[in-house]
């Protein structure tokens, strides 16, 4: 082989458009280790006013939205990316989805029998990919209706709704992580689930959309990049800024203190953090909002929009990596094409840490960057080898046995 045949194939290597879209794997790294992030590192600084620090003010609702994003994106990709399926195609990719489905749930109730304090998403994962099932052949612009009208729609329902779910005793809310014994009380643990819970299926469908719509585009076209980072950062910036308006300028924080008359509370600096837990009723002032985890229309378009600019990055970081020879995304494209079986033993980690103090000679940073050093080490030898993670392998066996047929025909 000379040289330049050589070089030719080890760039064909990496090319975005070849197999997996490595951006896309890198970004989803990136969303894995911001959640390890939120849940290993403080959230506040260790002062008398409980100043944020900058991981939750980066990271907090944001990672987590990114990974939701990836997924709908993911989704696309697997079911004919810029052109829906049909007929018996598309029914198999249901059939095919639902069975992984299944499998992430099964993992994440079992994970959630684990004391730890970490908000466990993969059963509100799951639930969300049977949800998104009955939008898969649709057309980009009927996604993007629906992606837009649910962003708008779902955070005043859900205000409205929230209380119905509220009100019977008990009410119909977990306070911890799904798990196999909460499957007896399934109105309770729906409820949880879809509207009462730390991630609500009902607006965070939301995101699924979103990521549909993405994969639904051309995305090895040149500029379509360019359009996802410059589109995501003009919805996201706005939207932030006009929660924040709301909240400093415009008379929400005083209105939503006066609901909460819970003097020397820092709202304030829980708006910046995480909404969650804190009851969002009594006040139409909470849907103006763009605070983290909070559900509403603007934290939705803020974390949406934020997510589609990294995706859009990283596109072009993938398109970089091609120019120049080199796959600068493999420490973070490894962990993020296995990332079920990464999340699942990070949680598994943690639970070792419940209740503990932190092991001596140990930090809070020391524990976070030795857990991200070894998923990313773990992500790059599967890559290098090219195998699936151990819980992907399962969740790709069910998927495939669900598409049955229509995937050997193809």
């Amino acid at each position: 082989m000379t040289p330049r045949t050589q070089a030719r194939s080890s760039a064909a290597s990496i090319r975005p458009g070849s197999g997996r879209l490595y951006g896309v794997d890198a970004a989803r790294g990136l969303a894995l280790l911001g959640m390890m992030a939120t849940h290993l590192l403080p959230t506040f600084e260790s002062t008398p006013e409980l100043t944020p620090t900058w991981v939750v003010l980066v990271f907090s609702g944001r990672a987590s939205a990114l990974f939701a994003v990836l997924a709908g994106v993911g989704l696309a990709l697997s079911t004919g990316k810029h052109r829906p399926p049909a007929g018996p195609e598309l029914w198999g990719a249901r059939r095919g989805i639902a069975l992984r489905a299944l499998v992430i749930a099964a993992v994440g109730l079992s994970l959630g029998g684990l004391d730890v304090n970490v908000a466990i998403i993969l059963v509100h994962y799951a639930v969300l990919f049977l949800c998104i099932l009955p939008f898969l052949g649709m057309e980009l612009k009927r996604l993007c209706a629906w992606a837009g009208g649910w962003i708008v729609g779902s955070p005043v329902l859900a205000y409205l709704l929230r209380p119905w779910f509220l009100a019977p005793a008990p009410p119909l809310t977990l306070g911890h992580n799904p798990s196999w014994e909460d499957v007896s009380a399934p109105a309770r643990l729906l409820g949880d689930i879809f509207f009462t819970g730390y991630y609500p299926v009902f607006q965070w469908l939301s995101y699924f959309l979103v990521g549909l719509v993405v994969g639904r585009l051309v995305l090895d076209r040149a500029m379509v990049p360019v359009v996802l980072l410059a589109g995501g950062l003009i919805i996201a910036l706005p939207a932030k800024w006009l929660g924040t308006a709301a909240m400093q300028d415009w008379g929400g924080l005083e209105a939503l203190e006066k609901v909460i008359n819970s003097p020397g509370y820092p709202l304030e600096n829980i708006l910046q953090v995480n909404l969650t837990g804190i009851p969002q009723k009594d006040s139409w002032w909470w849907l103006a909002s763009a605070a983290p985890h909070s559900g509403t229309t603007l934290d939705l378009l803020h974390t949406s929009g934020t997510a589609v600019a990294v995706i859009g990055a990283f596109l072009l970081l993938g398109r970089l990596a091609e120019w120049v020879d080199l796959d600068l995304l493999l420490p973070l494209r490894g962990a993020g094409a296995m990332t079920l079986t990464l999340y699942s033993a990070h949680v598994w980690a943690m639970s070792g840490l419940y209740g503990e103090p932190v092991p001596r000679g140990w930090t809070e940073n020391g524990l976070y960057f030795v857990q991200a050093a070894i998923a990313v080490a773990v992500g790059v030898v599967f890559a290098l080898l090219q195998r699936r993670g151990p819980l992907e392998w399962v969740a790709h066996s069910a998927a495939r046995l669900g598409r049955g047929k229509v995937s050997a025909r193809r």
